[in-house]
């Protein structure tokens, strides 16, 4: 090795055991400055708020909760930080027990002040440790002894189809739900509904988890259906549909000419096959023509089959004809 490259050896190392000290006495510095912030701040008094769960327990077999109960309470602790820190990172607090019979006030109604979850809380904190809230500030259970009744599910909500489409069929399953609540409610109850859907360009079949609309002091069970929503592509039909005469006076006899119309409709286009002429009625009133006499009389479609929109007889009046018989 020549002389010059051992020199240059020498400085580069001198240099690197320089930065590499420098470093090591930064670092260590910033520890200590760390750990002393760290003492600081968790000498200081903190707050927080921490979540304990409650069950209620012994529960008689023939109760039905149908209040929705609350499974966490949220307290407010204030102490030392470091004091804090098993409440967070520990085992300290344990879950709440609460025995039905000890707040069952006899009426389908049973009550737990804050006071009372404060007594069953405390014994678990540390002495130094001040609860400065409790949240809820009460829980209100109410319940029956099984009283119930089946209602039916409707569909709440804004559905739009795309615009070559239309909504054929909406399927809810399970189409009915069983509702344990007071006997007061239970009267007044007639239905229930989803929460509020939204849907915008619908132009495939959707299915849907959706949850049901909650009221207090009612149990629904399930508390969500499956809904399916149908789209299909509009269509635009026709059929030939018998005219019939009504209100026609006894011995008379009324036909017209030509004796069937055609009727113009849109619909989805998996719904046609299963639409069914008889299902149409197109009829001639006998009282129109008495009152308005003319040389045609009008037609009137007077009823369509379900799924068959913006329907339209080709003709408006057909040649007619009265016989004796």
């Amino acid at each position: 090795m020549n002389e010059s490259s051992r020199i240059s050896r020498i400085v580069r190392n001198f240099l690197f055991g320089i930065v590499n000290k420098e470093f090591l006495i930064f670092l260590f510095f910033l520890f200590v400055s760390g750990a002393f912030w760290l003492m600081m701040t968790l000498n200081e008094d903190a707050e927080k708020e921490l979540k304990i769960p409650v069950r209620l327990t012994g529960v008689p077999r023939n109760v039905v909760i149908t209040s929705d109960v609350t499974d966490t309470v949220r307290v407010n602790l204030k102490d030392k930080g470091y004091m804090l820190l098993p409440y967070v990172y520990g085992e300290v607090l344990q879950p709440v027990s609460l025995t039905f019979k000890n707040y069952d006030k006899g009426n389908g109604r049973a009550s737990v002040t804050s006071s009372e979850l404060l007594k069953l809380i405390k014994p678990m904190l540390f002495k130094s440790t001040v609860v400065t809230s409790v949240k809820p500030d009460r829980w209100d259970i109410t319940y029956n002894f099984g009283e119930s009744k089946k209602v039916p599910v409707r569909l709440k909500g804004s559905i739009v189809p795309n615009e070559s489409y239309f909504l054929s069929n909406v399927i809810i399953e399970p189409e009915m739900v069983t509702v344990y609540a007071s006997r007061q409610k239970l009267d007044s109850i007639r239905s229930i509904y989803t929460n509020h859907v939204k849907l915008k360009n619908l132009n495939d079949t959707i299915v849907k988890d959706i949850s049901l609309h909650t009221m207090n002091g009612v149990k629904i069970v399930p508390s969500e259906v499956k809904v399916t929503f149908c789209p299909d592509v509009l269509t635009e039909e026709s059929v030939e549909v018998p005219i019939r005469a009504v209100n026609m006076p006894q011995g008379k006899v009324l036909r017209t000419f030509p004796s069937k119309v055609r009727v113009i409709f849109t619909t989805g286009a998996s719904m046609f096959r299963n639409i069914q002429v008889a299902n149409f009625s197109v009829i001639v009133d006998y009282e129109d023509i008495k009152n308005h006499p003319s040389e045609k009389c009008t037609v009137r479609l007077k009823a369509v089959p379900h799924g068959v929109r913006n329907a339209r007889t080709e003709v408006e009046t057909v040649d007619y004809l009265i016989e004796e018989q």
